[in-house]
């Protein structure tokens, strides 16, 4: 299996340990990820997107192109790329004249875009090509024994007939088995499927609300469950729900809110018995007493 990888900004930028987990954990499961060199930003909503059609599938297509040239499909973890890169490219393949309009644009550069490639997200590869069953066969230090809570990015779930992969997005159940895998035991909670807050412009916005929207959610988390850690699988809820709770902190005027918040192929690699330095190092939140933890749980 052979994939082309974007990293986005965010992760090679802010979080180069994301980055090194998920390729060592996607090789040890016999997925190859092939860089794409040149790529751009995907582009982001808030930008592009929101103001300038043309601009937004010219770049989309110029990334589609880069992969169609290595003839594999892309590989992308954050959801805000995820759903920019596969609606761009729906929008391109449902409407030709624009697609041709595009190419033009693309002309010069001695690149086109015809659709030869798909966008997949890593949970979906995970899920679906992987499988659970799979992953747990790999797991060398298990999670067993603590609790954790998982978020799905909304760029995965919604809109669903364009972006989506799970049985149904509104009880989706994919990184819950995957966390279930490595031998955590996963909560639910009233607010599991409420966005982290973290994306659209809501904290540049209306930072207040966005605050309180977000102290909702960790109340619903620390009240209703045994939450040691939370899993996602989007560099924008990863960065904003760890930021997020300083933030709140610093209101209150208490450290309440300081549960761990780890990509999911960070706490795969350190199930497969990767150094926490390389994968699991940056962070706003003490990880210390989950890194001890799986260190001294074997499966």
């Amino acid at each position: 299996m052979e994939f082309c990888l974007f990293l986005g900004c965010n992760t090679p930028a802010v979080r180069p340990d994301v980055e090194r987990a998920i390729r060592a954990t996607m090789e040890e499961l016999g997925v190859d990820l092939i860089d794409t060199d040149n790529y751009v930003c995907c582009p982001a909503f808030g930008s592009f997107p929101s103001t300038d059609e043309e601009s937004w599938l010219a770049t989309s297509g110029w990334n589609l192109s880069l992969a169609e040239e290595k003839q594999r499909d892309i590989l992308v973890q954050c959801g805000s790329c995820y759903s920019s890169l596969r609606m761009g490219r729906e929008h391109l393949m449902h409407d030709k004249k624009m697609q041709k309009r595009i190419n033009e644009l693309l002309e010069p550069t001695g690149r086109s875009v015809q659709g030869g490639s798909k966008i997949r997200h890593v949970t979906e590869v995970l899920y679906r090509e992987i499988t659970p069953a799979k992953i747990a066969e790999k797991v060398t230090h298990s999670l067993e024994g603590l609790h954790g809570i998982v978020q799905y990015p909304c760029h995965t779930l919604f809109p669903s007939e364009v972006v989506g992969f799970e049985d149904s997005p509104r009880e989706p159940k994919g990184m819950r088995e995957l966390v279930e895998a490595l031998g955590a035991t996963v909560d639910s909670y009233s607010l599991e499927r409420q966005c982290c807050g973290g994306a659209g412009g809501f904290m540049k916005s209306t930072p207040e609300q966005a605050i309180q929207f977000a102290k909702n959610k960790f109340d619903a988390i620390l009240e209703e469950t045994k939450a040691d850690f939370i899993a996602v699988s989007c560099i924008t809820c990863l960065m904003h729900m760890e930021n997020v709770q300083n933030t709140i902190n610093k209101q209150i005027g208490e450290e309440k809110y300081k549960i761990p918040v780890f990509d999911y192929n960070q706490l795969l690699a350190l199930c497969m018995g990767k150094d926490p330095k390389e994968v699991s190092a940056i962070t706003n939140m003490p990880r210390d007493a989950i890194h001890d933890h799986i260190a001294k749980v074997a499966a």
